[in-house]
């Protein structure tokens, strides 16, 4: 499978939504509990500083990444990113293509750092990603997360110096 990540475009805005609302249902890495619906994806993906989409050769969305400021002023160097890939498009290299990109967009933005809020413990590919990818983990936030089950689950803030 050929994979592309690019800039989104109008054309994407479906597909995004679609792999942005699959996450959201999952329960167990966004924090998000609303799903989008056109509209407000369109205006949600615009907010953004970068919206990024992985695509195949069909141009169909197999997964995207939004990229934007975590803080403001004395801290807005600091920017923070969430990837979601299809369910269908997972173990294929999708997310690293997605993370590498996004991590060469954000020096690109002016970013001096990447981070991650809020990594829920129990997501192993996501952790052993960015670990592979440099990130350093912080420490742990207990019960950070409501699960979608209702329990909670610990957090791990990342980060990467760009």
């Amino acid at each position: 499978m050929s994979i592309t990540v690019r800039e989104y475009g109008e054309n994407d805005i479906k597909g995004m939504i679609s792999v942005w609302n699959e996450v959201v249902r999952d329960g167990v890495a966004f924090p998000q509990t609303e799903e989008l619906d056109f509209e407000s994806g369109k205006k949600f993906f615009a907010e953004q500083s970068c919206c990024a989409v992985a695509v195949d050769e069909n141009c169909e969305v197999l997964g995207m990444y939004i990229l934007h400021p975590n803080n403001i002023g004395r801290c807005g160097h600091i920017c923070n990113a969430s990837y979601a890939v299809s369910s269908s498009a997972r173990g294929k290299g999708v997310g690293r293509k997605l993370v590498s990109d996004c991590l060469e967009r954000a020096k690109k933005y002016g970013f001096k750092i990447l981070q991650f809020n809020a990594v829920v413990k129990t997501n192993k590919p996501a952790r052993k990603l960015y670990e592979s990818l440099g990130f350093v983990k912080l420490g742990v936030i207990p019960k950070g997360f409501l699960m979608k089950d209702g329990h909670y689950e610990d957090i791990c803030p990342y980060y990467k110096e760009l």
